[in-house]
């Protein structure tokens, strides 16, 4: 473990965001970035996708991904290249990791052990994201904000016309 650690690409900017992260926008494969929240471990992100948990299309089964981390003033200071790894249930890494990672989780529905059994259970995918190239930072980042247009959703339903207690006349 301590090879793997030793042999990443890394600087200390990725490593200080990465000691602050709560929370990270990943995409992969050039898609989509998504807001997720992780916990950082030895220098890595740890995140839980799948079912009852927050969704990352196709971070499961990815081998490479995109990572950004914000500062202190909320706005986006690197952006880097991770290896994805997948821990299985069943191995040392993951004996050592989820329950970390249960126990960070805000909101959890029962005891961390029952959430570690539930991710094993259910197929949930807890990704090591380890820092695996050089980092865009200030100049190299985008001037752009990259806002996009936001992505369809059966959440969203028609507004209302808003309700007025007494007639408005017009004039």
């Amino acid at each position: 473990m301590t090879d793997e650690l030793d042999s990443r690409e890394t600087t200390p900017l990725v490593d200080e965001a990465v000691k602050k992260a709560a929370v990270c926008w990943v995409s992969v494969a050039e898609g989509p970035a998504y807001a997720l929240w992780c916990l950082p471990l030895d220098g890595d992100l740890l995140i839980v996708t799948g079912p009852g948990e927050q969704a990352a299309p196709g971070l499961a089964d990815a081998t490479e991904a995109q990572v950004t981390l914000r500062g202190d003033h909320g706005g986006r200071i690197v952006t880097w290249p991770a290896g994805v790894t997948r821990l299985r249930p069943d191995t040392e890494e993951w004996a050592a990791a989820a329950p970390l990672v249960a126990a960070k989780r805000l909101n959890a529905p029962g005891p961390s052990a029952d959430l570690v059994r539930r991710w094993a259970a259910e197929g949930c995918a807890l990704n090591r994201l380890a820092p695996a190239g050089p980092p865009a930072a200030g100049t190299d980042l985008p001037a752009a904000s990259l806002a996009e247009e936001p992505r369809p959703t059966p959440a969203v339903r028609a507004t209302r016309k808003p309700f007025r207690l007494h007639k408005v006349r017009r004039r």
